[in-house]
């Protein structure tokens, strides 16, 4: 009787504590959905809520509703920006120290490699559904034998359908839905490596126009990851406002007079309007001497081209933003808006690359698929904007998208590293609505944040891999209106560009020239250099650079990128 009544109380507790599992399930979970959006790209300044002119109604709604940063910071460039922003790695760490090619060297191996974790990877393991729409480039990317083949393969005249291992695609990395292209450099009208999964994506439909296929992709995922009780991770990588310079007609048209201005008027504009706005606090007279002073408008042979130029990349951007107004809108349908953090930034400065000038080549096609020639307009004679034209604005145009920073994409100075970042979570976010913070992040914060957001360690093992420590610190602080506990040391490395920011100072060098120092407290727009005055400090930043280097793999003389 006795042994009975043991087992009747033993089938009580374990039938309980079945239910209490059950009902514990059954919650819903309330962990916020994320979703992270990248532009390709972006001057600092071309958004509406950053000082642009360019019509950015959603993006302006983000920013009024949310938070914006004005120190946050990429790795300058794309391929490095997106190895760092997915691993919560330095990039040379996470093994793409330039670009996509193998380069038989541990940070230079241009993939993630072995001893990386994806957040998509993290998250998945987490309970999230994970999906990524748009540019991948992580991954080292196949080529033809011969430039003839390689030029077709590019023109869709002949098929191949692995761009990269396939096992280094978006698929073998943790996302469960890929819609996107593998390679960087797209015709937006008719992409390059376009795969679905992991199968090619083999034609498009008639008035087809990239940067919409990637918004109404990533609003379809919504909608399909709303069902489930489970929150979701999305990774929205636009390939805008990346050269080529294509835009839709009824796009171009809206900015076809805006630029007549040229390039001293539009930049003040911008200038005036974000610090009216406080972007940059009580700060005052940070904007930095115009990109090559001598250089007039009214004297500019190409003035007519320059205008369309801009035009196209404005309307490039305009529809960019129309098709994140079509993700928010899928977010408040589905009853997900409340919940989901919305994070928007660039990978990395406006683009200073003269694109027409390289003609047909690795990433570039020479023909559309139906055989039309496509011309690379270095005498500036045709214009921008259709299929038949591969182009990009020059580095006067980039300077201006930059304001109020100088220089541009690939450099150390604040034009090529740091970056406009919205942050949108109304359940979440605790800081003032539409306040700016000038507390200082970086694309490797983002692993943490989302983690402690899961409620998730970030791993030291995954799949029988060891994982490299992350040195990025969560941004949950920053959300919620705190100060965090700020990086000691942030840096930065791209084809022999150098740079160390620690406190109010940064240490920058460019291809062997002498280091120069800049005190960003008083001197943002980096317009004095003090190194002569401060020798200690140039020695001392200098020497934990040099430390960091060596851990983290960067040679001292990298190999140049392919064109």
């Amino acid at each position: 009787m006795v042994r009975l009544l043991r087992l009747l109380a033993v089938f009580v507790l374990v039938f309980t504590f079945d239910q209490v599992v059950a009902q514990f399930r059954a919650l819903p979970d309330k962990r916020p959905n994320i979703v992270l959006i990248m532009a390709d790209d972006l001057g600092y300044s071309d958004i509406g809520c950053y000082g642009g002119e360019i019509e950015t109604p959603n993006l302006d709604r983000l920013a009024r509703r949310g938070l914006r940063f004005n120190r946050f910071y990429n790795a300058s460039r794309c391929c490095p920006t997106r190895a760092a922003l997915l691993t919560g790695l330095y990039n040379h760490q996470a093994g793409v120290g330039i670009m996509t090619t193998d380069q038989q060297a541990p940070g230079y191996r241009g993939f993630l490699t072995e001893n990386t974790v994806t957040i998509a990877e993290v998250l998945r393991d987490a309970g999230y559904h994970t999906g990524m729409v748009g540019k991948w480039h992580v991954s080292n990317t196949v080529e033809q034998s011969t430039k003839e083949e390689h030029l077709r393969w590019q023109a869709h005249q002949v098929s191949y359908p692995v761009f990269s291992p396939v096992n280094q695609y978006p698929s073998g990395r943790g996302f469960e839905k890929f819609y996107g292209n593998i390679w960087g450099v797209v015709n937006y009208f008719d992409p390059f490596a376009l795969v679905n999964g992991t199968e090619p994506v083999p034609a498009v439909p008639k008035n087809f126009y990239y940067t919409d296929a990637v918004s109404d992709s990533a609003s379809a995922y919504v909608r399909q990851f709303s069902k489930a009780s489970n929150p979701f991770f999305l990774y929205v990588a636009y390939t805008a406002p990346h050269w080529p310079l294509h835009a839709l007609p009824e796009d171009i048209k809206k900015y076809k007079e805006t630029y007549r201005a040229g390039w001293d008027v539009i930049r003040q504009k911008r200038y005036d309007k974000m610090m009216k706005r406080g972007l940059f606090g009580g700060t005052k007279n940070i904007l930095s001497p115009r990109w090559n002073g001598k250089r007039t408008w009214d004297e500019n042979p190409d003035k007519e081209w320059d205008i369309q130029a801009m035009a196209v990349k404005a309307a490039m951007i305009d529809r960019m933003d129309q098709g994140i107004g079509r993700i928010i809108r899928a977010l408040e349908q589905s009853g997900e808006l409340e919940n989901t953090l919305i994070l928007f930034l660039s990978d990395n400065g406006a683009s200073s690359d003269d694109a027409q000038k390289y003609g047909p080549g690795f990433d570039r096609p020479g023909q559309t698929r139906t055989g039309a020639e496509i011309i690379y307009p270095v005498d500036k004679k045709m214009m921008p904007g259709p299929e038949t034209t591969f182009a990009s604005a020059d580095n006067m145009w980039s300077n201006v998208s930059n304001t109020p920073f100088r220089y541009w994409k690939t450099e150390p100075y604040e034009g090529g590293i740091c970056t406009p970042l919205i942050a949108h979570w109304p359940a979440g976010i605790t800081a003032r609505r539409g306040s700016v913070t000038d507390q200082v992040g970086h694309v490797i914060d983002f692993m943490a944040t989302f983690l402690e957001l899961a409620h998730q360690a970030y791993p030291t093992e995954f799949n029988g891999r060891s994982i490299s420590p992350t040195p990025g610190r969560s941004l949950v602080p920053v959300l919620k209106g705190n100060r965090r506990q700020a990086h000691d040391y942030l840096f930065f490395e791209h084809l022999g560009r150098k740079a160390v920011i620690h406190g109010r100072w940064k240490l920058l060098a460019v291809n062997q020239k002498p280091w120069e120092l800049y005190d960003l407290q008083r001197d943002r727009t980096e317009i004095e250099n003090v190194a002569a005055q401060h020798p200690d400090l140039v020695k001392e930043l200098s020497a934990q650079w040099q430390t960091w280097a060596v851990q983290n793999k960067v040679l001292p003389k990298p190999a140049s990128v392919k064109r």
